[in-house]
């Protein structure tokens, strides 16, 4: 069986961080997410509220704010509750366990992600993204010059 969602919408407002008893960090938000087709013209959207856990809880209330666009894997989570009148209340959401920011706050500085599966490399010594060797040094110092390589030194 498979429960997966991928969603690309705005936030209808900033994310919510809340902790649990146990302080755990959880967010929640809504992202409103355009139909693929429209109705007299007008274009319809759902409001689907996402749910995050831990670091992504706390990266998301960080860096997502109203109106921006973001891309959310996740799965599909119904519950339920007996609310104070006595009636049963079920809540759908999406449970994300991937959100990346598809713009960013300032121009130009590109787009960022976050997410349980740590996408980035890390070489160990708590730099994401840097895969070993003097993290200090620029690998792209000779970008745009061609590059001396002989037949012998490729693996093909």
């Amino acid at each position: 069986m498979l429960n997966r969602v991928v969603l690309i919408g705005r936030l209808t407002r900033d994310p919510e961080l809340r902790y649990t008893p146990a302080g755990v960090a959880v967010t929640q938000f809504t992202l409103a997410v355009d139909r693929p087709f429209t109705t007299g013209g007008q274009r319809e959207a759902d409001f689907i509220p996402v749910v995050t856990w831990r670091q992504l809880a706390e990266t998301c209330a960080n860096y997502l704010r109203k109106g921006r666009l973001a891309a959310v894997e996740g799965r599909i989570q119904v519950r339920n509750y007996d609310n104070n009148e006595g009636r049963w209340v079920y809540v759908t959401e999406v449970i994300a366990d991937n959100v990346r920011f598809l713009e960013s706050p300032n121009a130009g500085s590109g787009a960022g992600s976050a997410g349980s599966e740590g996408r980035g490399g890390s070489s160990g010594n708590g730099h994401p993204g840097s895969y070993g060797g003097n993290s200090q040094q620029d690998p792209f110092q000779d970008d745009g010059r061609p590059i001396d390589i002989s037949d012998d030194d490729l693996p093909f």
